[in-house]
């Protein structure tokens, strides 16, 4: 067995190490643009192939040469094809953020009918993309679950870690989901905007209770015969407290 030694990784580029005293590299083709190097003929048809079929090219390098080349494929989870469809559904506009190539991240986009997409993205200008977001007026929640997504977890509004995810991404953001389950991305929507809504129903009631009750209590309309005695109004006060508390347990009937 070779052991390697020197390892090195190279930010969003690929890995490097020492083995028998030959120098290799293993990365994507910003790797071979950093080094200066072309890819002979076989290589490039191969890579030209592989775009062409949506799939990601990822190069060995011996000594400053290529010596291989290997296409990954993306196979999209239903569950993501299935949460795409329900936040469209919702009016929630999707966009992918990927450091893949442009035609690996056109063909996702494709079979997941996202209109927009950034590929080929460092990881150090993820945040960047969702800032240019931001500037353009929209409220941007960043799902991710790597250490690369953590800048761009802390600058969205809202930032969604996967529970499998790094500890630094998991630190930058500000909620937490336990599976790796896309559609809980959706439940989450569907548990906030129910939540928002419990909050709009108990804030109306608490205030119309106080609009109506205390003037009342407080003899407003004495002077044409209508008085809410004082033990009445702490009596609807009480009910009061009690009909905010039982709608907000109505929570837990939510369906998600």
């Amino acid at each position: 067995m070779r052991r390697a030694s020197g390892f090195e990784a190279l930010k969003g580029r690929g890995i490097k190490a020492q083995i028998e005293g030959r120098t290799a590299y293993v990365g994507s083709a910003r790797l071979l643009d950093d080094l200066d190097l072309e890819l002979p003929d076989p290589l490039r048809e191969f890579t030209e192939q592989a775009n062409e079929d949506g799939q990601t090219v990822v190069y060995l390098l011996v000594d400053d040469a290529p010596a291989a080349a290997f296409a990954l494929a993306d196979v999209v989870r239903p569950e993501s094809r299935e949460a795409v469809d329900r936040l469209r559904e919702m009016g929630v506009e999707v966009a992918m953020l990927t450091g893949d190539s442009e035609a690996v991240a056109r063909s996702v986009a494709a079979e997941l009918a996202i209109d927009t997409y950034f590929a080929e993205v460092l990881p150090e200008h993820k945040d960047d993309k969702v800032s240019s977001l931001q500037q353009q007026g929209k409220r941007v929640a960043m799902v991710g679950d790597g250490v690369n997504d953590a800048p761009a977890l802390a600058r969205a509004d809202i930032g969604v870690a996967i529970g499998s995810g790094t500890d630094v991404a998991i630190e930058s953001a500000g909620i937490v989901l336990v599976q790796s389950d896309p559609r809980d991305v959706v439940r989450l929507l569907d548990l906030s905007r129910a939540t928002y809504q419990k909050m709009m129903q108990n804030l109306a009631w608490a205030a119309g209770y106080n609009v109506i009750a205390l003037p009342l209590a407080a003899g407003v309309l004495a002077p044409v015969g209508i008085v809410l005695s004082p033990a009445v109004g702490a009596v609807l006060m009480s009910a009061s407290t009690v009909i905010v508390a039982v709608n907000a347990q109505l929570l837990r009937t939510t369906e998600l």
